[in-house]
């Protein structure tokens, strides 16, 4: 009986490259995304930076007042950003301040959970207790 599942082996030089690039494009990817190890990550995310900036050493732009004003407002964008971020900072330094009162709630919760937990497991052994008991046939109390 032939197998309707089985496909024909194509092993021309053709798809043989392919497989083989298919494998390095899914190593690559697997060392770029730093799965394997974060230092492949970074590895990547550096050679990155450097290709970038030595591409683009060589441009320049001659001076005009239109690049002028296009460079103090990116400037002044930078420093907005910058002050932003400063902000955001210190907003999450004064929220920290805040974090005993979630800290106390979590182990208010944890002591409730783990009271269920205890309360849960005394009415199984009860309930096992009480099966024995009338698998033995000994009268139980009214």
């Amino acid at each position: 009986m032939r197998n309707r599942f089985a496909f024909a082996s194509k092993d021309s030089m053709y798809h043989r490259v392919l497989r083989v690039c298919a494998v390095v494009a899914a190593l690559v990817l697997l060392f770029e995304s730093g799965l394997v190890h974060h230092s492949t990550a970074l590895l990547s995310s550096n050679t990155h930076r450097y290709l970038a900036n030595a591409v683009g050493v060589g441009a320049s732009i001659e001076p005009t007042e239109l690049n002028t004003l296009t460079a103090e407002l990116t400037a002044q964008k930078r420093a907005l950003e910058d002050r932003e971020a400063a902000l955001r900072e210190r907003e999450i330094a004064v929220d920290l301040g805040g974090s005993a009162s979630n800290d106390q709630a979590t182990y208010v919760l944890a002591s409730i959970l783990f009271i269920l937990l205890v309360l849960i497991v005394l009415n199984y052994v009860l309930d096992f207790l009480r099966a024995r008991q009338k698998e033995s046939g000994v009268a139980q109390p009214v």
